[in-house]
């Protein structure tokens, strides 16, 4: 038998082997007789060995493994033993263990082929089982390797070194079901880490407890506390006639009347068949009917027909008020009703033209602008200080442009009708159903492009520049001066001049700085009342 490189696979380890390429002196490879090595339980080879191309079979001249047999024994018998010896050349002797007797010449080819000094192997063998190996076997050159699959220790078996086994069954079974059950594990897990639900599962012991103790009681000064105050003095209407419709707010005033814009109620003033629902904050409605209009201060009182109870709101003193000073609008923005919203008096005096865009009824007016957010359904509703008090009437704001629908929202930019002049107009509506209109006497030159506003200096179509015996005549302003300042409010342009002036009450006295070539003059006007004309009544 022969392994991969083409050795001989002795059982017994490597006793000491022959390449085949030594010869003897005829020039052919000597033929050895040696003993066979076979695991236990392994017949006798009988007959002659096999021989490989690599390595030729081990053994001796004819007679090797007859010699220094004990008696009665022989080279098939067991039980012998034998002592094989080298020369320093490596020559194989087999004198029984004294050197010299019975050795072979070295001249045979037979040695060492390292030529290393000659050393003593002795065999012993028993019955069954093969002598060990050689204490120092040579190398027997390149290619050379030791017999695989030697069974025992140090490489040789026999009957004390049984041949190695493979596991036993049981072991494998046993390996395998551990396998398993490992592989059974790792998948559980893999498969629940894969699957498992994105979130714990519930935790029925789980409690935020229960909300920290307190009191929705505010502050009377707070924003809280005025909105509380306030709201149940406000209300929504609602006016709906034919295919328009307008909503807008308004609050409760003295006498159960409602306070509101003039373009609210617009539609129900001019003597159509619409309808008012005022609706106020505890949720009930009411019908309300229009008491007076003024077009020109875009205001108007409404008389409902039940108040509910809800009180009156306090009127405050718009002369008082100062810029930074903090406000609230509260309405119905987009028909939120009870909406409130917070900011600041951000300018006074500004001239804002109120009423509906492209209508007869448009006015110019002084008014307060807030940033307080205020949007369509806001108008005539009410801007109150921090005392709960009103200060304006919320009419109109500043927009970049018409969003779709025809809405715009609130840019920060609001404006209210004074309460003062809201005051004035309100009590006239109810006590005459009209309200007086303020004037100086003065036309306007639009063509100025200087500083302040320039009396007209020629009558133009049939108007003449100042009225005669007015105001502004009696005061001694004439045609051609320029006007600069009013209660020391410096002008801009004629719609400021007007807004100014159409805030004011007849018999309110005016400061008028004046120039009038190139000096500068004062004078006091006395605010003057034009004259009544005749108000559309609602049938």
């Amino acid at each position: 038998m022969t392994d991969d490189a083409g050795t001989h696979k002795a059982h017994g380890g490597a006793e000491g082997r022959t390449p085949s390429d030594f010869t003897d002196d005829r020039g052919a490879a000597p033929e050895f007789s040696r003993p066979e090595f076979l695991p236990a339980g392994e017949a006798p080879f009988h007959g002659e060995p096999p021989r490989d191309d690599g390595w030729s079979q081990l053994g001796g001249p004819p007679g090797y493994g007859q010699r220094n047999q004990q008696p009665g024994q022989h080279s098939g018998q067991q039980g012998y033993t034998e002592q094989l010896r080298y020369d320093d050349r490596g020559s194989l002797f087999g004198d029984g263990g004294q050197t010299g007797q019975g050795a072979y010449p070295a001249e045979d080819g037979w040695g060492d082929p390292s030529g290393r000094a000659r050393q003593e192997t002795t065999i012993f063998t028993s019955p069954g089982v093969p002598p060990p190996p050689p204490s120092q076997a040579f190398g027997m050159g390149p290619g050379w390797a030791p017999p695989p699959g030697a069974g025992g220790p140090g490489g040789f078996g026999g009957a004390a070194s049984p041949a190695r086994r493979g596991p036993r069954t049981g072991t494998m079974v046993v390996l395998a079901l551990v396998i398993a059950l490992l592989a059974s594990t790792l998948g559980s897990f893999g498969t629940y880490f894969l699957t498992r639900p994105a979130s714990s599962s519930h935790d029925p012991s789980f409690d935020l407890g229960k909300a920290p103790s307190g009191s929705n009681v505010r502050p009377p000064e707070s924003i809280a506390g005025v909105a509380a105050k306030v709201l149940p003095s406000v209300v929504s209407l609602t006016v709906e006639g034919g295919t328009s419709a307008a909503t807008g707010s308004g609050f409760l005033i003295k006498g159960g009347y409602v306070v509101t814009n003039n373009h609210v109620v617009a539609g129900a003033a001019a003597g159509g068949q619409s309808q008012i629902q005022i609706q106020f904050n505890n949720r009930k409605s009411t019908p309300g009917r229009v008491v007076g209009v003024d077009p020109e201060s875009d205001l108007a009182v409404v008389k409902p027909e039940e108040t509910f109870g809800a009180p009156e709101i306090t009127l405050g003193n718009s002369d008082n008020v100062v810029v930074g000073d903090p406000v609230i609008a509260i309405g119905s923005p987009l028909g939120l009703t009870g909406t409130v919203t917070s900011g600041i008096v951000s300018s006074l005096n500004r001239p804002v033209q109120a009423g509906e865009e492209n209508s007869s009824d448009t006015t110019w007016l002084s008014a307060v602008q807030t940033d307080a957010a205020i949007n369509p359904g806001n108008s005539g509703g009410p801007l109150v200080n921090t005392n709960g008090e009103v200060i304006g009437v919320n009419s109109a704001i500043a927009t970049l442009g018409r969003s779709v629908g025809g809405q715009s929202g609130s840019i920060g930019l609001g404006f209210a009708i004074p309460v003062n002049h809201a005051r004035r107009v309100a009590q006239e509506l109810i006590a005459t159903g009209s309200a007086k209109k303020s004037r100086i006497g003065v036309t306007i030159d639009s063509t100025f492009e200087g500083s302040g506003v320039k009396i007209a200096s020629e009558s133009k179509q049939g108007i003449q520049p100042i009225e005669p015996n007015g105001p502004a005549a009696q005061a001694g302003l004439k045609p051609g001066d320029v006007i600069l300042e009013i209660d020391g409010v410096v002008l801009q342009d004629g719609n400021e001049l007007i807004a100014l002036i159409r805030n004011k009450a007849p018999g309110e006295k005016l400061t008028v700085k004046y120039q009038r070539g190139g000096q500068e003059k004062t004078a006091t006007v006395t605010v003057g009342a034009a004259p009544v004309e005749p108000t559309p009544q609602p049938s």
